[in-house]
């Protein structure tokens, strides 16, 4: 089971994020809880400046944009690898 955490204020780019994870989630039939983290000092723990980040399994993957599908889709595979 995955932990992601998308981080951000709840703004139309961070919404996008979600909005991709839970598309890929379910086309790649796995197993993950979604967490909004938008309380600032949450965010700022993850060394966070601008959002939205995306967290996977407690690992920062990216921030300060929207990540396109494919690596979405390779840091899931790649958390899933790990998982194994």
């Amino acid at each position: 089971m995955f932990t992601i955490k998308v981080l951000g204020s709840g703004c139309a780019n961070c919404k996008r994020v979600e909005q991709i994870v839970r598309r890929l989630i379910s086309e790649m039939d796995l197993q993950a809880e979604i967490i909004k983290v938008t309380d600032y000092k949450d965010i700022l723990a993850y060394n966070v400046l601008s959002t939205p980040g995306l967290v996977i399994n407690e690992k920062l993957v990216c921030a300060g944009r929207i990540p396109t599908p494919a690596e979405v889709t390779t840091w899931l595979a790649d958390a899933a690898m790990q998982e194994a």
